[in-house]
């Protein structure tokens, strides 16, 4: 089994010592310093990304597809359970690492991928990749991203990459040689987006994909001066014209081009075949991203994928979709030595440990880092890991559990009924 079953006592100090993060991350100064003391939760950092970034830009991160019903259920799914602590347990000594794939991270949880990070943020994949590096726990690089792959693996030691796989061999072989030869170990292929789901919210708010200048979207633009100077014109001058960096074996086109999504299209006839070939070809793990259906889990178990994350994609493509958690415990119970992992909600320590109490080896998460480093860079995503790490050691403490590898159903109730 990939993931650990949790180390004898003895091993305890040498698995922290190995897990413990291995340098400071960038510490904020000026305005992002005051702003970064505001910040308490990880929801706090969706209210600073509405006022700092463009209605365009935060609705294309923070909406889903259709009437946000699966995104909505991702977050109410977690008040299905509730806890049953257990009292007078030495707490004194608390742990929450994690070894996943053969490798110690300091936390259950990493940053799950988002595409076209840098528009929302200065110089946002690489700022979460040596947040994440520096805190040891994983990132996992968007397909949709605009940062070379090669350059965030350089600069982020627990960095993974996730592509959208076309149904094209050639095409396929060639991203994986790519990924390969940057020195990824992990290879997380999405397999929910056969093809795109339908975000109302952006044509509602004027955002698109290619980024196509309106008179309604530079408005909107201009009203946002510290991202207009601080994001965009820092990139602009850092950076000139982002690209689609890493949808093939190659630079892609410009995020402005007309066929700046073609590289994403084509995946309607992707298939377990296709699978088979991509595990002959990726001497890596290999994790596919997406699943919700137990016979799925089998089935990708059968193939030879080494882990999955259980995923409706944050909402955003099957709109009423099952909510991940809800997925999970059926998924966790077919998955035999697979890793299973999970993302969708994931907004407090609690909810970290209620995702591992059902079955989850490790959870995800994605918009609050975007909007952490949107306000404050390297030093905002270092800022709401430590708030994450702190949430989760209080609640070992509280819930009389020091250890998340003694995490089970049992731990967990049903709220209601």
């Amino acid at each position: 089994m990939s993931v650990s079953t949790g180390p004898a006592v003895g091993d305890k100090a040498a698995e922290a010592a190995e897990a413990r993060p291995a340098a400071a991350s960038a510490a904020p100064s000026g305005m992002a310093a005051r702003a970064l003391r505001r910040i308490y939760a990880l929801d706090d950092f969706e209210a600073a990304g509405r006022a700092l970034l463009p209605r365009s830009l935060f609705g294309f991160v923070s909406g889903a597809t259709e009437t946000n019903t699966s995104l909505r259920e991702n977050r109410a799914a977690f008040a299905d359970y509730a806890f049953l602590p257990r009292v007078l347990v030495d707490a004194s000594v608390r742990h929450q690492t994690r070894t996943l794939f053969g490798r110690a991270y300091a936390a259950p949880f990493g940053i799950a991928p988002m595409g076209a990070t840098a528009l929302m943020a200065y110089d946002g994949d690489a700022a979460l990749a040596r947040a994440a590096a520096a805190a040891n726990i994983p990132f996992i690089l968007s397909g949709a991203s605009l940062t070379p792959l090669e350059r965030v693996a350089r600069e982020g030691r627990t960095a993974w990459f996730q592509a959208y796989i076309p149904s094209d061999r050639p095409l396929i072989g060639t991203l994986i040689e790519r990924v390969a030869r940057a020195g990824y170990e992990v290879l997380v292929v999405t397999v929910d987006v056969q093809v795109a789901g339908n975000r109302e919210n952006n044509q509602r708010n004027g955002f698109s994909l290619p980024l196509r200048p309106t008179p309604r979207l530079l408005a909107d633009i201009l009203s946002h001066p510290r991202w207009l100077l601080g994001i965009a014109a820092r990139t602009f001058l850092a950076r000139g014209l982002l690209h689609f960096e890493n949808a093939g074996a190659g630079r892609g086109v410009p995020a402005f081009s007309a066929r700046a999504m073609d590289r994403f299209s084509g995946r309607e006839a992707l298939n377990w075949s296709d699978l088979e070939w991509i595990r002959r070809q990726w001497s890596g793990k290999l994790v596919l991203k997406g699943v919700l259906a137990a016979e799925d889990a089998r089935r990708a178990r059968e193939v030879g994928v080494d882990g999955v994350i259980v995923s409706n994609h944050g909402g955003r493509q099957l709109d009423g979709a099952v909510a991940s958690l809800r997925a999970l415990p059926a998924v966790a119970a077919a998955a035999g030595g697979m890793t299973v992992m999970l993302d969708g909600g994931i907004r407090r320590g609690t909810d970290v440990l209620k995702a591992l109490a059902l079955g989850a080896h490790f959870v995800f998460v994605a918009r609050p880092f975007l909007y952490a480093a949107a306000l404050a860079g390297e030093a905002g995503a270092a800022h709401g890991i430590r708030v994450l790490m702190s949430e989760i050691d209080r609640n070992l403490a509280l819930l009389g559990c020091p250890d998340i590898e003694g995490l089970n159903p049992g731990w967990l109730m049903a709220a209601k009924g």
